[in-house]
């Protein structure tokens, strides 16, 4: 199990986001880490500013909910790796949206600005721990067995 260093950002008394650096494509970044979130999602307009070319995106007719929308139009992307710390994964597909109200946001309160969102795929498969104490994230080296696992919560 690999622990990474977290920022805990407080926003103006409105609650907590929890930021980490990443690497993608040989460039560091940071992301925000988000429990709730049920896929990661990479910011559509850094990337493109970074280099990648639009024709790595591939196209779904999946609209993306969350975010401060009710929908949006989304791409899929194949990362060749992600690395977070020294802990890394590869292969791993995201999905690509524009962010730029996130961004927004985060400029306005003097943070930095996120190239997307680390959710539930990633946290999940490789069993991920936050500690708010020490401010780290712990993620195992591999992925975990995903046997019979509930999809709906209990009542």
């Amino acid at each position: 199990m690999q622990k990474i260093p977290l920022s805990v950002c407080n926003l103006q008394g409105d609650g907590y986001h929890i930021l980490l650096k990443v690497e993608l494509f040989d460039k560091t970044f940071h992301m925000v880490v988000d429990t709730g979130a049920s896929k990661t999602v990479l910011d559509r307009d850094m990337l493109l500013q970074s280099g990648i070319a639009e024709t790595a995106f591939q196209h779904t007719d999946v609209l993306s909910t969350g975010l401060g929308t009710n929908s949006m139009q989304s791409h899929i992307l194949d990362l060749p790796y992600l690395k977070i710390g020294p802990w890394h994964t590869k292969n791993l597909q995201v999905a690509v949206l524009d962010l730029s109200a996130i961004n927004y946001a985060y400029e306005q309160m003097n943070f930095p600005k996120v190239v997307g969102v680390l959710g539930g795929d990633v946290l999940m498969q490789f069993g991920a721990v936050i500690n708010y104490k020490t401010k780290t994230l712990q993620l195992n080296e591999r992925k975990r067995r995903q046997t019979g696992e509930k999809t709906t919560p209990k009542r």
